[in-house]
């Protein structure tokens, strides 16, 4: 078989400035994402004071956001990323990549902004209003990643494929630093020219902090649109799904310097003479479609294995966020020693240390490994590690931790459980969908595998919220009910960890040195003996047709 001209040269391509130009503007929606879901903490701590305070803003003790208010607004945006993964990951697939990504970022800006006016200023309507705007900021946040990932994978070559997802991946990160700088930034500006106000006196400006942070959000993402809308479609959606392969030469040589179709020509030419004609064969049998029993046959294993193993990632992952809060209230003032403006300064601080010491490093270790030890390797160790670290944590926590929080071993600890995902899990589940499904499944099953993922963020949220509270009630804290125990809590996050490392070793294939198109070819030529030996539109668009497409005789340069 000859693969097509335009793919090989994009396997074989030299990486360019137009590869770190597309992981910037790829990478930006996973910005805003990390942004958007993370500024979340320190923003509820200003609304508790602004909204729930006894009396208005003068009671005898500081607002606190109620958990289930709490629960609500982190629920919302994880409903909507189910929904927008799911919607424009199809989209992806039915319109092509391009055409659905602007508008995915737009949506992403408008509800940010939308966020912070919400509306109006009365309690049960701002909130209401910020939920609405939340659940839209999900669904443009779910939408982005299984277009960003695709989109990546079929502009990269096959030797660096997995370290420059990873790289658009990693952005997440740095979405977390800039959140946590912005907050720092607005909640010290506001205390100053407030004249650093008593615990108790909140005042009527701090409404306006939230929503600074929040509409803050939809910069960054509005300074790209004009640079995603000018992206050419990947040219493996114009060549293998709309079957176009002059135009998906022509496009990828606008932003591709130095592509050599030349020597691949050469190369095509020289391996049809070399094959023997082949024999006749019966039409090839209507495409399948999603579902279908051929696509359960060749791919529902591969799906099944994203999908589960990013569900089961962002269980302990999400529910790790949400132990910042056991971590850094011992090494602050209690709430009722600081105004809401420094209350929020020092949980984006904790978040901005933790981003910096594990977060960020972690990503930049799976950029640097990914393509060396190879994406099913990063996975089983990144689950392995995050379970040790996560055991390390509970078997002690009822005799030691707990009384021993503001100890270096206790955040060195909980900082690895993050490092260890994102070296691990949290960049392969985002990777490996982009790398195993066919050109007109991928997005979709992208967006199905993070759908998958948002569900366990989900659970994680706010199963966490309530299995970490103590069973003796007095020990619980205000508004939630009694739990399992910290301790117990964390047991069941690292069995969940070792449960993804044993599904990844018996389901996961190896995606690294591989072209997308090899992938699809050996899973359409493993499946012909169940098929009973017949072909569909997939696997002889892979094997035929592509190989008989025309190739521009020349070197395409810009």
């Amino acid at each position: 078989m000859a693969p097509i001209g335009v793919l090989m040269a994009l396997d074989q391509a030299r990486t360019q400035y137009y590869h770190f130009k597309a992981i910037i503007i790829a990478g930006m929606g996973l910005f805003t994402d990390s942004y958007d879901l993370f500024c979340i903490s320190p923003v509820m701590k200003i609304i508790g004071r602004v909204y729930y305070s006894d009396d208005g803003h003068r009671g005898s003790s500081p607002g606190v956001t109620p958990p289930a208010v709490v629960s609500a607004t982190v629920g919302v945006a994880l409903l909507g990323a189910v929904v927008g993964n799911v919607l424009f990951g199809a989209l992806g697939d039915r319109v092509g990549r391009r055409r659905v990504y602007g508008a995915c970022l737009l949506l992403m800006v408008c509800s940010s902004v939308g966020s912070g006016f919400s509306v109006c200023r009365t309690r049960s309507c701002a909130l209401t209003s910020l939920c609405f705007f939340r659940f839209l900021l999900g669904v443009g946040i779910g939408g982005d990643y299984p277009l960003s990932a695709t989109i990546m994978s079929e502009f990269a070559n096959r030797r660096t494929r997995g370290a420059f997802i990873a790289a658009v991946f990693s952005m997440q990160g740095f979405g977390i630093l800039v959140s946590s700088a912005v907050i720092m930034a607005v909640a010290a500006a506001f205390d100053h020219y407030t004249g650093h106000p008593s615990p108790l006196d909140t005042p009527e400006s701090a409404d306006l902090a939230w929503r600074i942070i929040l509409m803050a959000g939809a910069v960054p993402a509005a300074l790209t649109y004009y640079w995603r809308m000018s992206m050419p479609e990947t040219a493996r959606f114009t060549a293998l799904v709309e079957r176009d392969v002059v135009k998906a030469t022509n496009d990828i040589g606008r932003v591709l310097t130095d592509l050599d179709l030349i020597a691949v020509a050469e190369e095509e030419v020289a391996a049809t003479l070399r094959q023997p004609p082949a024999p006749s064969k019966p039409p090839p049998s209507p495409p399948y479609g999603l579902f279908s029993r051929r696509f359960v046959r060749r791919y529902g294993r591969d799906l099944f294995a994203c999908a589960a193993a990013w569900f089961l990632l962002d269980i302990p992952y999400y529910s790790s966020t949400l132990f910042q809060s056991q971590i850094y209230r011992p090494l602050f003032p209690p709430a009722s020693q600081v105004n809401a403006f420094q209350e929020a300064y020092n949980v984006a601080k904790f978040q901005a240390v933790i981003a910096v010491a594990s977060t960020i490093p972690g990503y930049f270790a799976a950029v640097l490994l990914i393509d060396r030890a190879g994406r099913r390797r990063l996975q089983m160790a990144g689950f392995l590690l995050m379970a040790a670290f996560l055991f390390a944590l509970a078997g002690p926590y009822d005799g030691y931790w707990r009384d021993h929080s503001r100890n270096a071993g206790y955040i060195v600890l909980y900082s690895l459980t993050f490092f260890s995902a994102n070296l691990g899990p949290n960049t392969t589940t985002f990777i490996l969908p982009a790398e195993l499904f066919p050109a007109r499944f991928r997005s979709t099953c992208h967006g199905l595998s993070g759908a998958a993922g948002k569900l366990g963020a989900l659970v994680g949220s706010i199963g966490f919220l309530w299995a970490s509270q103590q069973r003796d009630r007095a020990e619980v804290q205000a508004g939630h009910l009694p739990g399992i125990g910290m301790m117990y809590a964390l047991f069941v996050l690292g069995g969940i960890c070792l449960i993804g490392m044993a599904l990844t070793y018996a389901f996961t294939p190896e995606t690294m040195g591989r072209s997308l198109e090899e992938n699809e070819i050996d899973r359409a030529q493993s499946a012909q003996v169940g098929d009973g030996g017949s072909d569909d539109g997939t696997g002889s668009m892979a094997r035929s047709q592509l190989s008989m497409s025309p190739v521009l005789p020349h070197r395409v340069s810009v």
